[in-house]
């Protein structure tokens, strides 16, 4: 007869974090291939920020888009200000696993696991959010990088500059825009696995589950949301005289 493993087996634990590894890992290098040559969120608003960054540069006032970049920051700065607030948590429980195991165990359907197993399960929500805070804040500082390039951006009627060193430099903001992003996505997919990293406080088995569950919904989210689906879409125009025949 088949038995379940018991949860506070060191292999099983350690199959666990194998698993979760190779799914965070091997999702992250899949989505940078797949999108290469597959339209995902990350190429499609590739596309948007080189058109916004072509408009850009053929208009006097630049206040409106200052400000978007301005928020873009803000944004991945708020969630490297969060990530900084969870680590001070997790090493506070780390500091008190004693009382945290006893607390936790009292928990219902929560498996019962030694002290070095429970200490493990810390430091690898530790090491996640450490990564996060990396990315988020890494994140920041390439949009800090933006608003530089946007106030050395060439003016309109600049007679010194030629159109191919305008589409260059627009290309240029983009891409930086474009990395800038995709840091911020890294940050936002650290926090995806962190909270199915947290089902590995009740029982292993549910955590391999759950950290598939968590590559389904990214892959659906980043190559086959709704969202991608309606920023792809481009409908054509209705003539005139159609509209016309439809109200009468």
């Amino acid at each position: 007869m088949l038995s379940i493993p018991d949860a506070g087996s060191v292999w099983v634990n350690l199959l666990a974090i194998s698993w979760f590894l190779l799914c965070w890992v091997g999702y992250t290098l899949y989505a940078l291939r797949k999108g290469r040559d597959t339209a995902c969120l990350a190429s499609v608003l590739h596309l948007y920020r080189r058109d916004w960054m072509n408009r850009l540069l053929m208009r006097e006032q630049r206040m409106a888009d200052a400000s978007v970049i301005g928020n873009l920051e803000r944004n991945t700065s708020f969630f490297a200000s969060s990530t900084l607030l969870i680590l001070a948590g997790l090493i506070t429980v780390i500091g008190a696993s004693d009382k945290a195991v006893v607390l936790l165990h009292e928990l219902p359907f929560v498996a019962q696991v030694s002290r070095e197993i429970f200490e493990l399960k810390l430091l690898v929500l530790t090491a996640i959010f450490v990564y996060a805070f990396f990315t988020f804040s890494w994140g920041m500082r390439q949009y800090n990088f933006a608003s530089v390039l946007l106030g050395s951006a060439p003016l309109l009627g600049e007679k010194n500059v030629t159109e191919a060193e305008r589409n260059a430099y627009a290309e240029r903001m983009a891409r930086v825009l474009s990395m800038a992003g995709n840091e911020f996505n890294l940050g936002l997919r650290s926090y995806y696995f962190a909270l199915g990293a947290l089902t590995w406080f009740i029982n292993p088995l549910l955590f391999i589950l759950t950290v598939a569950g968590v590559v389904v919904v990214l892959y659906r989210r980043e190559f086959h949301s709704d969202v991608l689906h309606i920023m792809m879409f481009s409908p054509a125009p209705i003539p005139p005289a159609v509209q016309m025949e439809k109200t009468e």
